[in-house]
């Protein structure tokens, strides 16, 4: 069943004198319980594509309809909704308030829900458990390794049980061991029932997922099954990441 339903999506940006058409025609399906890696070089559109999925801009022209909902219409104070109900964020750069603890740096999308400040800190502590940073609730950022600070945005991105998590180059900032952990979080994410949807540029960290599709130009160069899904367990795989 389709979680994402795309159909000739296109987004084209006008500055000044020059039309730069960013997706061309995208049309795809993402059933419920997928891994996806969306690939692409500089310019693919892979970017302005994961802006769309994640309802942080809408299209010039085209469908897109998120778990029954059709987004591709609405305003932006009906999008920051949905956004906030039905998408946890993971970026490169951690996104992290620097003042706050995890635990409120966690527990802060539920301000939003109408949660009272002891059932938000109490699922913040649970989901931090579970990322394995029960004994960090009290720490500040500049408090936490590179791969803990990862730890909390995963667990602020789970924290309001979305439909789908977006990850965006989640790795990139992170030594290979780091690296190595951070994948095996997702894959018990995907393994729990969620929705995961990974955009990077490294070959190794997009072979975690069960499918692959490449951008180019604007467009679905190619969608494929991945027949060599790496475990992040697995001690033979060289990651290629920064470090």
């Amino acid at each position: 069943m389709s979680i994402i339903t795309v159909d000739n999506l296109k987004k084209t940006y006008v500055m000044g004198s020059q039309v730069v058409h960013a997706l061309k025609s995208i049309s795809v399906d993402i059933d419920k319980n997928e891994y996806v890696a969306l690939m692409g070089p500089s310019g693919s559109g892979k970017s302005t594509l994961m802006n769309l999925l994640g309802c942080l801009d809408s299209p010039t022209s085209g469908e897109y309809i998120l778990n029954d909902i059709r987004v591709s219409t609405m305003s932006d104070a009906e999008l920051a909704e949905v956004r906030n109900r039905e998408i946890g964020f993971v970026f490169q750069t951690f996104n992290l308030l620097p003042r706050l603890t995890a635990l409120d740096n966690v527990a802060l999308p539920l301000v939003y829900s109408g949660m009272s400040k002891s059932k938000r800190n109490e699922k913040a502590k649970q989901v931090l458990e579970a990322v394995g940073l029960g004994d960090r609730i009290d720490h500040k950022p500049n408090e936490l390794s590179g791969g803990q600070r990862q730890r909390v945005a995963i667990a602020r991105a789970l924290v309001n049980d979305p439909a789908i998590i977006l990850a965006d180059e989640p790795t990139g900032n992170l030594d290979t061991k780091t690296s190595i952990e951070i994948m095996s979080i997702f894959e018990e994410i995907h393994k729990k029932g969620n929705t995961v949807i990974l955009v990077t540029h490294e070959p190794d960290i997009a072979d975690h997922a069960h499918r692959i599709i490449r951008l180019r130009d604007g467009l679905v160069e190619v969608d494929e099954r991945n027949e060599n899904i790496v475990l992040a367990s697995d001690p033979k795989h060289n990651y290629n990441v920064r470090q």
